[in-house]
């Protein structure tokens, strides 16, 4: 993919996430995508993503992507954003709190000649489980 193409590509991303379109986000993704992230561990192929994207959504049904900054080297990009919402819907199966939570994210993407076929997610799970009252932080 061109740089052209992976803006492109990024652009489209932001589009369905604020319409919460779990379809158009996986026609990025290769069949055998792998997607690494503190939350899931590691989850494979489209279907997998998809399953754990609406569960997300479900839990944090107002979740908003703020992006920072988008790099593209070569067939690499590195998304730097921050992510936001509330546990209205229940956080891994456990009641919601009504908590919000914000955090900054690193995604690390790397794409063949179509689609993303590897991504990696890098934020703060302990500091967001924290944050909507899932675990509680020693004091000082």
């Amino acid at each position: 993919m061109t740089r052209g193409d992976i803006m492109a590509l990024f652009a489209r991303r932001q589009e369905a996430m604020l319409r919460r379109d779990a379809a158009a986000l996986m026609a990025d993704y290769a069949e055998d995508v792998v997607v690494e992230s503190p939350s899931a561990g590691t989850v494979k192929g489209r279907e997998a993503n998809a399953q754990v994207l609406r569960a997300w959504w479900s839990a944090f049904p107002d979740q908003v992507n703020l992006e920072e900054d988008l790099i593209v080297d070569g067939d690499r990009a590195a998304w730097l954003a921050t992510l936001a919402g509330t546990d209205l819907g229940g956080f891994m199966s456990l009641a919601p709190t009504g908590k919000p939570f914000r955090i900054p994210v690193v995604f690390l993407f790397t794409f063949d000649d179509r689609h993303i076929v590897h991504e990696r997610r890098i934020y703060d799970f302990t500091g967001m489980l924290v944050q909507i009252g899932v675990l509680k932080a020693k004091p000082a």
